[in-house]
């Protein structure tokens, strides 16, 4: 992994965490629903963000590789998969 990529990716890895605790912390003090939710969605746009980070080096790692060796159809293949974990209505 690109060292920019890695250390964007453990920034937003302990953000995740944070994010988590603090939603324990809701959990436990009993806050409100609506609270509670809004944090999700927080989470949800974090790791969001975190899987934009990983497929960016991914694909400037090792798409790119395949294509410039000539792998085109398998790294189109990985890409079509990838595409799918990411949007589950296809």
């Amino acid at each position: 992994m690109r060292l920019n990529f890695k250390k964007q990716a453990i920034n937003r890895l302990h953000r995740l965490q944070g994010q988590l605790r603090g939603l324990e912390k809701m959990v436990e003090e009993n806050k409100y629903c609506p609270e509670i939710l809004t944090q999700v969605a927080a989470v949800q746009k974090s790791l969001q963000s975190f899987n934009w980070v990983i497929m960016e080096n991914h694909l400037r790692e090792h798409i790119v590789r395949a294509v410039r060796k000539g792998r085109i159809d398998p790294a189109v293949r990985e890409l079509l998969e990838l595409y799918k974990l990411s949007n589950p209505v296809v």
